[in-house]
């Protein structure tokens, strides 16, 4: 294959993974207005719905642990596409599920598709990047928030009008069809690794463990988002589930914008200097929002939040990845890992003490945890690099 083919294929595969992206979001931004009629219809507590949560982070975690393998075995093309189909089907398996247990296994097989989904996308765009020999990496979250706020923005309103059934139904479809459209596309590494991964071992620095725990400090405040948001909103102050719905979609949305702006303002004013000005911004949001008297007032208050935290986590990402004395993989692992965890486990945790607290004082805390990802900012100089030619 000559130079020009080449570099056609990898901008292919720069907008199949982008779509994959973009598919994934979109999924899990449906799932946000349905937990208000999930909670509903099968009549169970905020602390049991905490409970389903965990289990949606625990598939996702599971997956993560053997996605790494299988990346090393068979290629993060062919893994993404076969997780690709699954987390298609997620969100209508979780809302065919009559009754709480088989919800318990739908959304553990759910979490599970979405989170090997997640590290096989970010494996994948590496592999562009290094074929492109340029960042796609902060635009590729972009694609995901995209996704996110039209899932989130439009699904309040298609559930009152159609029924959350429905649109589970067409949500799912819409996914196969981007993620059939999207798989022929995907790029392959130019040779498997599986030699590297015959021994497991933990990394021995103990800074890609604090570049970690920033990736989840930053995630656990968009996880709460996701999945709290929307009940906030409905019980706390008063909004129609139309309206509720726009707090997680107002928060996607400025953080899709702001990502596709990501590369640019990282390359303008560094690493360190971009993650410490989005968490700030980031934390005010947070607390706005938890002070908030008003539905509107709140919504607007998580845009702001979308607005920091956008691109936090690719900067944090980026530098987990480029840590001294460990390949980018094994920085990546235990940086994704922990961070993930943070979008999809530690929410649950928030419904147990929902159940005797509002949900005002929560965001008020995760706005604390941004400040200590201020705090820690400087630990993120190792994303301020170029990316390196291709071989």
């Amino acid at each position: 294959m000559n130079a020009s083919n080449a570099m056609q294929t990898a901008i292919r595969g720069r907008w199949a993974v982008a779509a994959m992206f973009l598919a994934a979001g979109f999924v899990t931004g449906s799932w946000a207005p349905q937990i208000p009629v999930f909670l509903t219809r099968l009549d169970i507590s905020k602390f049991t719905l905490g409970l389903l949560i965990l289990l949606f982070g625990a598939g996702a975690v599971t997956a993560m642990t053997w996605c790494g393998h299988l990346i090393s075995k068979h290629g993060s093309r062919t893994v993404l596409r076969w997780f690709g189909l699954c987390g298609s089907l997620g969100l209508l398996v979780v809302a065919l599920a009559p009754n709480v247990p088989l919800a318990a296994t739908a959304l553990f097989v759910f979490g599970g598709a979405i989170g090997g989904m997640d590290v096989a996308m970010n494996a994948n765009a590496v592999v562009v990047e290094r074929k492109l020999s340029r960042a796609i990496m902060s635009s590729s979250h972009g694609f995901w928030s995209l996704g996110g706020f039209a899932g989130g923005g439009l699904g309040g309103l298609a559930i009152e009008r159609y029924g959350y059934l429905a649109h589970a139904t067409v949500v799912t479809a819409l996914a196969l069809v981007v993620v059939v459209l999207a798989a022929s596309y995907l790029v392959a590494e130019d040779k498997p690794q599986a030699a590297e991964h015959h021994k497991f071992t933990l990394p021995t620095n103990p800074i890609v463990y604090l570049v970690g725990l920033m990736a989840l400090l930053s995630m656990i405040s968009e996880g709460a988002v996701l999945d709290w948001a929307a009940l906030y909103l409905r019980q706390e102050l008063g909004a129609d589930l139309a309206v509720a719905s726009l707090g997680y979609a107002a928060f996607s949305g400025v953080m899709a914008i702001m990502r596709f702006f990501g590369d640019g303002v990282r390359n303008r004013f560094g690493a360190v200097t971009t993650l410490r000005g989005s968490a700030v911004i980031a934390a005010a949001g947070m607390l706005i929002a938890g002070l908030s008297p008003s539905p509107w007032i709140a919504i607007s208050a998580f845009a702001l939040c979308g607005f920091g935290i956008a691109n936090m986590v690719p900067i944090i990402f980026s530098a987990g990845g480029n840590q001294e004395g460990m390949s980018s993989g094994t920085g990546m692992s235990v940086v994704t890992t922990m961070g993930y965890s943070g979008i999809l486990v530690a929410p649950s945790a928030i419904g147990f003490v929902a159940e005797h607290f509002s949900f005002g004082p929560i965001f008020i805390a995760m706005s604390a945890l941004l400040i200590v990802v201020l705090l820690m900012a400087g630990l993120a100089h190792r994303a301020e690099f170029a990316p390196a030619p291709a071989e």
